[in-house]
């Protein structure tokens, strides 16, 4: 699996016109699953997610969690993120898992988040959406379960 882990100020998601999912200060996760993904993948963003240290401390370091800060979890599933750019113009996306395989995965997702005691928003799983977000930072990081980066 693979994530794009965004600090924000605040973070929206938007379906048809109808604000699904926000967040005031915490991380919005964009979440893509991949070919040979499965629970173990989950827990590894889980655990990372949860425990980044990427909140600053009463010093200004990044030194905090999601956890110790309290911050909102807004998660959006994107099947992008496993898109191939490498050759031509058009990406391949055949390395991304078919949603009925990855549903599941990023429900997974967001249950092992909230039993982490995390606040957790989502998007809506397939559907065409608009994300709203406030970087704090900016901060953005790239995780893969299988640590390819």
């Amino acid at each position: 699996m693979r994530a794009v882990v965004q600090r924000v100020k605040r973070a929206q998601v938007t379906v048809g016109g109808e604000v699904v999912g926000r967040v005031g200060p915490g991380l919005l996760v964009l979440l893509g699953a991949g070919q040979g993904d499965g629970p173990a993948d989950v827990d590894y963003l889980v655990e990372k997610v949860a425990n980044l240290r990427i909140f600053e401390d009463g010093e200004g370091r990044m030194n905090r969690s999601l956890l110790e800060v309290q911050g909102g979890l807004l998660v959006v599933s994107q099947f992008t993120l496993f898109g191939d750019c490498r050759r031509g113009r058009r990406p391949s996306f055949t390395e991304a898992l078919e949603p009925e395989r990855a549903a599941p995965l990023c429900d997974r997702f967001v249950e092992q988040a909230r039993a982490h005691g995390v606040t957790v928003e989502t998007g809506r799983f397939g559907a065409m959406m608009e994300v709203e977000l406030v970087n704090d930072g900016p901060v953005t990081l790239l995780l893969d379960s299988r640590k390819a980066f």
